[in-house]
């Protein structure tokens, strides 16, 4: 959830958030040995590269050297990412490097360090440097613009170092592929080991030609399936170069019948204390029947180490006596991990189990019954090894804290879940991360007269038809795992959302017994009509705690 200072795009002029060794050089150095292929193009063709939704070209005008270059055409829902995979040597250093030029151009190493510029008319050199891991024998080199910032070139890219051994033997195939258990939405398996030359590393669980599920053991289970439905289910191995096995032999298993909604109803607007004059909760509590707060957020402190904000200690502040204040009245709170900006666990922990024990220190300070973990911008929603990362772990504490409720938040696009999103969603099914609800930021869609209510059924349908072709759900189930999180008065873009629209959205969401309704933010929720974009007020003509009001008449 952004604060409303910050834009995607103003945000993005903060270009330590990547840490990473990056620098921009004027036009005339040459470049070096390059392990990339076809990184200047000039065979007229994407050979070597994958662009994303068929958004990438080659184009002879503008260049920088030779007569080729790459275009990516970026969208207002697409980021036109252009993507190679390379052999590398573990512990070692490389230099990447590209000529680019075009409004937020980004280069990085998926998982690892990036740079960008803002704004390049004429071709500029970006440069990131990075050293690989110790077992890390493949790297994911990216480009991409951003979203409704136009066409982005580059050219003459280079991957600078030693090249990597390539195994090219394939694991055998796992044996004795057996049901080990069926839920009305899930289904258990166990299979033998395979084998190989250099190491497996992993398994992947396939339902037809689709992954639904990976594991590090020999047993996984598959989760988001529908109630008395048979499913047929082969598993491969991959290996440390990516070798990916034969299939095993297939097992068809049927689920049980009664598979039912979750049940799981939230209204819950943001509440910061860090920011804005943050108002009294058990005040808006009594003046509106608000009864569930979303505390934002929680940050690493350095590490793998939770705080709020990244500075203040979860026991024994101010959110603790705010919490203690809330349950005291009859509410709750449900912490939002994350964010836009700052320094966040998920790529400060360095592996689903160091960032489930992160969570885990913070479900056990209040004893938590639901967490949110807000997952935007390029270090954690637009980074796949991340996204990874907090889906495990949510996983992990999912499966150590029985009945305990997830709930991701994320931003879209109009018509639905971005790209990225999109991938989140796939990989929640293909982990069994077992998500209680799939919240969208139906907001900042970048066009001061967007219909904001129009836009944010748009969106939510579209995000409803996403659950349901990865899930397998009814329309009943997959509205029972969505959430709306809006933003109230004027956004970060100008749009906005007036009193009407949030009570036609909150109407429409009780209609269609959707999970959660919420909205950025309470510290805003008071009236300065003409006051634009501000911290303590929503920009519109509306009554004190007008919007937390309304959201407190959701009842899904």
């Amino acid at each position: 959830m952004r604060t409303p200072t910050r834009t995607r795009l103003a945000c993005a002029l903060g270009a330590t958030l990547f840490g990473a060794a990056a620098v921009l050089s004027a036009p005339g150095s040459a470049f070096g040995a390059n392990l990339l292929t076809n990184g200047d193009f000039e065979g007229g063709g994407l050979a070597g590269w994958s662009c994303a939704g068929g958004l990438g070209s080659v184009v002879t005008s503008p260049v920088h050297g030779g007569s080729k270059a790459l275009a990516g055409a970026a969208s207002a829902s697409d980021n036109a990412k252009c993507t190679q995979t390379v052999a590398v040597r573990p512990n070692t250093a490389y230099t990447l490097s590209a000529w680019v030029r075009g409004s937020y151009v980004y280069l990085g190493v998926t998982g690892g360090a990036s740079t960008w510029t803002p704004s390049a008319g004429a071709y500029t050199r970006l440069t990131v440097s990075f050293t690989t891991g110790a077992s890390q024998t493949s790297a994911e080199v990216y480009l991409n613009g951003w979203y409704g910032q136009g066409t982005y070139y580059a050219d003459d890219i280079t991957l600078d170092g030693p090249g990597g051994s390539t195994d090219t033997v394939a694991p055998t195939a796992p044996g004795g592929l057996t049901s080990t258990g069926a839920t009305s939405s899930s289904v258990s398996l166990a299979w033998t080991a395979s084998t190989d030359n250099v190491g497996v590393t992993g398994y992947d669980v396939y339902r037809g030609a689709d992954k639904v599920a990976t594991s590090a053991t020999t047993g996984a289970t598959v989760s988001g399936l529908g109630a008395a439905t048979a499913y047929t289910f082969t598993v491969r191995a991959r290996d440390l170069a990516g070798n990916t096995s034969p299939a095993s032999n297939a097992v068809t298993v049927t689920t049980a019948g009664g598979g039912t909604p979750t049940g799981f109803k939230q209204a819950a607007p943001y509440l910061y204390l860090g920011w804005g004059n943050p108002p009294s909760a058990t005040a808006v509590m009594n003046a509106t029947g608000a009864k569930w707060f979303t505390m934002a957020f929680i940050l690493s402190s350095g590490g793998c180490n939770p705080a709020w904000d990244g500075q203040r200690a979860l026991t024994g502040g101010a959110d603790q006596s705010t919490i203690n204040a809330v349950r005291a009245a009859g509410g709750d709170v449900v912490p939002s991990i994350g964010g836009w900006q700052g320094n966040k666990l998920g790529p400060n922990c360095a592996t689903p189990e160091a960032l489930a024990g992160a969570y885990q220190r913070v479900i056990d300070a209040y004893g938590l019954k639901a967490i949110d973990v807000d997952i935007e911008n390029t270090d954690e929603f637009e980074n796949a090894a991340v996204q990874d990362r907090i889906l495990g772990a949510l996983k992990i504490v999912k499966r150590n804290n029985p009945g305990l409720r997830t709930i991701l938040t994320f931003g879209t696009a109009t018509t639905g879940p971005t790209s990225w999103g999109n991938r989140l969603i796939e990989q929640a099914r293909a982990q069994g991360a077992d998500i209680d609800v799939f919240t969208i930021m139906p907001f900042d869609f970048g066009n001061a007269s967007t219909d904001m209510y129009a836009s944010t059924v748009s969106a939510t349908e579209g995000l409803k038809a996403k659950l349901k072709s990865t899930f397998g759900w009814d329309d009943a189930t997959a509205y029972a795992h969505i959430g709306i999180s809006g933003m109230n008065g004027v956004s970060d873009t100008q749009e906005t959302t007036t009193v009407r629209n949030w009570t036609d959205i909150r109407d429409w969401a009780n209609s269609h017994h959707i999970a959660r309704l919420a909205f950025w933010s309470v510290n805003r929720d008071r009236g300065c009509a003409g006051g634009g974009l501000q911290e303590t007020c929503s920009g519109i003509a509306q009554n004190d705690w007008q919007f937390t009001s309304i959201t407190a008449g959701f009842t899904g």
